[in-house]
């Protein structure tokens, strides 16, 4: 089943692709590896989950968080790509936690943007090398922060 046809069966909606905050751009191409920037929690009207997991959220949150940044990281692929379907695989996932200073489980917040490609892609094409880290705050206090870089497939015409 193509990532496209993915999405729509587990019934999940991209938010805007979203523009830079600053002087870089989203996503950038060096052979047939996209490199995207570091992406946060995007819902679908535009706003961004903010918060420190172990503090103001719990880990579920954080899971949640996670996943949304993830829909927007596969938001600024469809946007660049064309189609969900180009993505080869998940070369590699880093990935930030807005964390409380007791906070020890951001490998598990961050599983919520990995399941999430996991359940799009299968494991061998969505599940790539990862590091999760924790971080004192982020940008404009979001949750969490993932940068990915992909492996992108040739574009065929028909």
């Amino acid at each position: 089943m193509s990532a496209e046809a993915k999405l729509q069966e587990l019934g999940l909606t991209l938010p805007p692709a979203p523009e830079p905050m600053g002087v870089y751009k989203p996503i950038v191409f060096a052979g047939n590896l996209a490199y995207l920037s570091g992406h946060g929690p995007l819902r679908e009207d535009g706003s961004l989950t903010t918060g420190r997991v172990g503090e103001d959220m719990d880990l579920a949150d954080g899971y949640a968080a996670a996943r949304e940044t993830g829909l927007a990281l596969l938001a600024t692929l469809r946007r660049a790509l064309g189609s969900l379907d180009r993505v080869g695989r998940v070369v590699k996932t880093l990935g930030f936690v807005n964390s409380a200073d007791d906070f020890v489980d951001q490998p598990k917040v961050i599983n919520g943007c990995s399941d999430l490609f996991a359940e799009l892609y299968g494991t061998e094409t969505g599940v790539g090398a990862r590091s999760a880290l924790p971080s004192n705050t982020l940008p404009g206090g979001i949750a969490v922060e993932i940068e990915m870089i992909v492996e992108v497939t040739p574009e065929y015409s028909s």
